[in-house]
């Protein structure tokens, strides 16, 4: 009995070591297709940069090419759910207002409160009610 396990063992790590040699070989055979590739990557970057061609020679005076530029091509707006350069501009102008009033706000804030308070705060409310008809926001 003893005679079979030691048998079944020898076999079992006779089947191992030939799983890991199988492997091992497999893992050398990937990095000897890798290795090629990576020393042609290596040459490429070592290139030296591809030369500037030659600045073009000035035409004579007077003379007129044969090429005209084309016009520019405008900008696309993109508009729809909003303008993304009108919303850029928006916001700089935000910006601005606030760094070159920082110190006022609260002063102007403080101002319109009494505004409304006043005599004319029917009319401001009346305003902001038209506006706010106006607006597609609805709070």
């Amino acid at each position: 009995m003893a005679a079979k396990k030691k048998a079944k063992k020898k076999v079992k790590a006779a089947k191992k070591a030939a799983a890991k040699t199988k492997k091992t070989a497999k893992r050398a055979a990937k990095k000897a297709v890798r290795k090629p590739a990576r020393k042609a990557a290596r040459k490429a970057k070592k290139k030296a940069p591809a030369r500037k061609a030659a600045p073009k020679k000035a035409a004579k005076a007077g003379a007129t090419s044969k090429k005209s530029k084309a016009p520019a091509r405008k900008k696309k707006q993109v508009k729809g759910e909003g303008d993304y350069e009108a919303t850029r501009a928006f916001d700089r102008d935000q910006a601005n207002f606030v760094k070159q009033n920082k110190a006022r706000i609260p002063d102007m804030g403080k101002a319109a409160e009494t505004a409304l308070d006043g005599p004319e705060g029917d009319a401001l409310r009346a305003a902001e009610a038209t506006a706010a008809a106006r607006s597609r926001d609805t709070f």
